[in-house]
């Protein structure tokens, strides 16, 4: 159990406990890690639209694509027939949309910030995913698309490591790698059981600031120019701060008991708390794989608690004083089939996915959307200035993964142009962004 917990200390927190000072200090890990070098870069980046984000991911194929706004225009494309599931109006942004009942049940202010995208993923086979996140080949270097992210935002976000953490992965194809290598898995019970005991990390942040402090004062007085001790001092945090921070932390992580999906959003949102990664990945169920879903109950119960989850993710971020600062985002290995005979039950669908953006840098609305395509459904080309579904649209069906991952990295102040569409056609769609 204690080497258990060194390692889940050593993932989180780095060598000698560096993120556990910077939580306590308020001061950049970088700084602390190494002071004197740190110095020469203190300032040199401006995070301006700089973004953490968490990254909701299915290799199950969940069927969320199946009661967002755009699926309703045409009345052949199946519904769940519970009255939970109703169609029910949704605004955003002032312009009416049609969606299943439960996401009319966000608050304005998150709808107003939420973009559904109707993108096409290319596949129908669950153990592809790894290749949807590396967007099947548009990233550099086979990059997963949150470890690319991840990368390009550390600098600015001034996190512990600039790997991303998964917290939620359910089975071996929702795993992350960065840079070529697997990245371990922290179930939101290790990370009680590691910060939240009584002689856990967190019960002893006043000492550590102390500590902290007193060793890195002798050195950055020598060291810093007149700008940078102040700017130093400014971040530096205050004794009343860290009780509040300690006691905020554990009393949510006590809270935690299970690895399900809400103990998952309340350890991403502990983890942006720490500034451990700019990217925390859980996993949000939507009806899973569902093929056998008689009256797709599973789909009505689990859109229910999903919209819930994300509702109350959004929440927590509030409270946390994060809603501005953490962008939500999903993205699955594909979606579920739409069209007549879908009842009681859906399969693969390779044409069609939804994803969500949610966050301060976009503009709530809906980009893309579908048509018939071969036996069922397809998400349509993608005009890049309107966002608007058109069968003349500049961005191809086939590049509109791709357009969603470069529109994501734009608005998270993150570089799009690492991303090359498989047919050359996908570009930030601009009206996507606040």
């Amino acid at each position: 159990m204690t080497s258990r917990r060194q390692f889940v200390l050593s993932t989180l927190f780095g060598a000698g406990g560096v993120g556990l000072r910077a939580l306590a200090t308020g001061l950049p890990a970088a700084f602390l890690a190494s002071p004197r070098r740190a110095l020469a870069d203190l300032g040199a980046c401006v995070p301006g639209k700089a973004q953490s984000i968490i990254f909701s991911t299915s290799a199950a194929g969940d069927s969320i694509n199946c009661s967002v706004p755009g699926t309703y225009e045409d009345p052949l494309i199946v519904h769940s027939p519970d009255p939970a599931l109703a169609p029910k109006p949704l605004v955003i942004r002032g312009q009416t949309f049609t969606a299943g009942a439960p996401w009319a049940t966000l608050p304005q202010k998150v709808l107003d910030r939420t973009v559904f995208w109707h993108v096409m993923t290319d596949t129908p086979v669950h153990s592809k995913e790894p290749d949807v996140l590396r967007l099947m080949g548009a990233t550099p270097a086979r990059e997963m698309l949150p470890s690319l992210l991840a990368r390009q935002l550390a600098p600015c976000l001034g996190t512990v490591q600039p790997q991303p953490i998964t917290v939620g992965a359910l089975t071996p194809s929702e795993s992350l790698s960065y840079g070529g290598a697997a990245l371990p898995i922290i179930p939101p019970l290790a990370l009680r059981a590691t910060l939240a005991n009584p002689q856990g990390p967190l019960s002893g942040l006043q000492a550590l600031r102390t500590r902290t402090l007193d060793q890195l004062y002798a050195v950055y007085q020598q060291q810093a120019s007149p700008a940078q001790k102040r700017h130093l001092d400014s971040l530096v945090t205050s004794h009343r701060q860290v009780r509040s921070i300690e006691q905020g932390l554990l009393d949510v992580l006590s809270q935690i008991k299970d690895n399900g999906p809400a103990s998952q959003v309340k350890a991403a949102v502990t983890l942006m708390q720490m500034k451990v990664s700019p990217v925390v990945v859980i996993h949000i169920p939507f009806g899973g794989d569902n093929h056998r879903d008689p009256g797709l109950q599973l789909e009505t119960a689990e859109t229910l608690t999903g919209v819930a989850t994300i509702g109350s993710l959004m929440e927590q971020l509030a409270a946390a004083g994060l809603e501005d600062r953490v962008s939500f985002v999903t993205l699955n290995v594909f979606g579920r089939t739409l069209g007549p005979g879908n009842n009681d039950g859906r399969t693969h669908n390779s044409n069609h996915q939804v994803s969500l953006t949610v966050g301060k840098p976009f503009a709530g609305g809906v980009i893309g959307g579908i048509a018939p395509v071969g036996m069922d459904y397809g998400a349509l080309p993608i005009d890049s200035k309107s966002g608007a579904a058109r069968m003349d649209g500049d961005i191809q069906a086939v590049d509109t993964l791709a357009a969603f991952a470069q529109t994501v990295h734009a608005a998270v102040g993150a570089d799009p142009s690492a991303i090359k569409a498989p047919r050359e056609s996908a570009k930030v769609v601009g009206a996507a962004l606040a």
